[in-house]
């Protein structure tokens, strides 16, 4: 395999790497999905050895990270990045995903049903929210949050807990989009791997009570918490736990093992997030092992490897990826498209 380049270049283009990657992880992570290990290894043969479909076909993953920063990048056409000019273009790509004809990938029942309701647009977007639901279609797409520059943080966190609300509204699912976009954020920055744990677990107690009023608005009262800081607490809570268990993994990993026995299979939010940096943690500087590994668990293996992809990709930039595997992924031009603002 010839590779695009090489991390150690002076343009890492992290916001293309991590794009590029997490497609190549949907894709890679797409034929394995429902199925366990033994049944992979039976078709795809050695998992160090899997190789991307042809074609390279994405799903919802995808094509929801694209429609998320879509809107990201028409309400910073209109203005300062906050709540209330977030809220309408994200509507708007969120339900035009609902009604596409590309939208036959397995799409996830949360965010099915919230765009439906999101569609109907006299609804307030907080009683379309899936308040019960911490499934990782919120955090699978918040990749573009962690790449966009010049946010601050409260922009980052706001935005990234936000775009979770409209579709996933549990508190879980609000905690690991903003822990996800943390961890993109980190790693196109320079951020070393081995440290990144570590300061995520910083940043998950450092806002665990904090609730952001100026994006979510009353999202809480809609819970059965006594106040919103109960209600935020309870998503940290879970995030903590699942990152304890990510920590002690990484104490001893056995990349052989299928990460889903240590951190979880990936269909909520907390063990998606958890499981993916697993995989990439234990192999930083090996991009296409980490989506190989991803993609060959029990889990929800499209999404995991999407995420695993997204992480290395922030981390080691364009260069990361065959260039075979690159040139021809779905979807390539409007993922390229949207990188080019981020890195330049």
């Amino acid at each position: 395999m010839t590779t695009l380049g090489t991390h150690r270049t002076i343009t890492k283009q992290a916001a293309t790497g991590s794009l590029i990657g997490l497609a190549l992880g949907d894709a890679l992570g797409f034929p394995t999905e429902f199925n366990d290990v033994p049944a992979i290894l039976a078709k795809s043969g050695p998992w160090r050895q899997m190789e991307l479909p042809t074609p390279a076909f994405v799903t919802d993953d995808t094509q929801m990270t694209l429609a998320l920063g879509r809107a990201v990048r028409t309400a910073m056409d209109r203005g300062l990045l906050v709540g209330s000019r977030l809220v309408r273009p994200l509507r708007e790509e969120f339900t035009s995903w609902y009604h596409s004809p590309d939208n036959n990938r397995a799409p996830g029942r949360t965010c099915m049903d919230a765009c439906r309701l999101l569609d109907n647009e006299r609804l307030p977007w907080h009683e379309a929210s899936q308040i019960g639901s911490k499934g990782c279609g919120a955090n699978m797409r918040v990749a573009p949050i962690g790449l966009v520059p010049g946010l601050s943080e409260e922009q980052r966190a706001g935005a990234a807990q936000l775009q979770s609300a409209l579709t996933h509204g549990h508190p879980t699912a609000l905690a690991a989009s903003d822990l996800t976009a943390r961890a993109v954020y980190l790693l196109a920055q320079g951020g070393e791997p081995m440290e990144l744990v570590g300061r995520l677990r910083s940043y998950a107690y450092e806002n665990r009570s904090r609730y952001h009023h100026n994006w979510l608005g009353n999202l809480w009262t809609y819970s059965h918490d006594p106040t919103p800081e109960a209600f935020m607490a309870r998503g940290w809570d879970d995030c903590l736990q699942v990152l304890e268990r990510l920590a002690a993994a990484l104490r001893s990993p056995d990349p052989e093992l299928d990460p889903c026995l240590a951190t979880g299979d990936g269909w909520i939010a907390e063990e998606a997030l958890a499981t993916s940096l697993l995989c990439f943690l234990m192999f930083p500087e090996e991009p296409v092992t980490a989506l190989r590994r991803a993609a060959c668990t029990k889990g929800d293996s499209d999404s995991i490897a999407c995420l695993a992809g997204a992480f290395a990709g922030a981390h080691l930039g364009a260069g990361a990826w065959p260039k075979e595997w690159a040139e021809r992924i779905e979807y390539r031009s409007d993922l390229l498209s949207l990188a080019a603002l981020w890195d330049s």
